[in-house]
C-alpha cells in the first residue's frame, strides 16, 4: 500500500461532529468531499482557476474511493494528491487519505474531470495551458 510521499500535494481537513454518521465514524459521502477540496485547491492555488468566471472548467464524469479504515470527529484529515493521467481534455486525480498517525491512508481513490466550454454547450475542450502545467508537476504518468 502507497504511503503519503507517494502523494506529492496535499492540504488538512478538519472533520466535523456532524461529520460522524451513526455508526460512529466520518459518513462515506464526505470522503468524496474531501477529494473535491484537495483537487479544488490545487487547481485555484496551482493552476490559476476562477471558478466563478473561467469559461473552462471540469466536470466529474468517474470516481471511485476504497475505504481501508475508518475516521472519527474530531481526527484532522490530510487530503494528499498526485496526477496519474492527463489526457487532451481530460485529467485523472489520485488521493489518499491520512490522519496525522498513520503513514497508509484511510481510504484513497480517484477523481476524473474532463474540461468543457462552458461558452460552448459544456462541449469537451482541452486542459487550459496554465493548467496543464500545474497538473505535469505533479503527474506521475511517463
Amino acid at each position: 500500500m502507497e504511503t503519503r510521499e507517494a502523494y506529492p500535494f496535499g492540504i488538512e481537513i478538519p472533520t466535523r461532529w456532524m461529520d460522524n454518521d451513526v455508526y460512529g465514524h466520518v459518513n462515506n459521502v464526505h470522503y468524496y468531499s474531501f477529494f473535491d477540496t484537495v483537487i479544488a485547491h490545487y487547481l485555484i492555488n496551482e493552476g490559476g482557476l476562477n471558478f466563478a468566471t473561467d469559461t473552462v472548467v471540469g466536470f466529474a464524469i468517474e470516481s471511485q474511493c476504497h475505504y481501508r479504515r475508518p475516521i472519527t470527529f474530531p481526527e484532522r484529515v490530510e487530503a494528499r494528491m498526485r496526477v496519474g493521467r492527463i489526457g487532451n481534455s481530460s485529467v485523472r486525480y489520485e488521493i489518499g487519505i491520512f490522519t496525522a498517525d498513520q503513514s497508509e491512508p484511510a481510504a484513497s481513490g480517484y477523481f476524473i474531470h474532463v474540461f468543457v466550454d462552458r461558452q460552448n454547450d459544456n462541449r469537451p475542450t482541452p486542459v487550459p495551458a496554465k493548467i496543464r502545467q500545474a497538473l505535469v508537476r505533479i503527474c506521475i504518468e511517463e
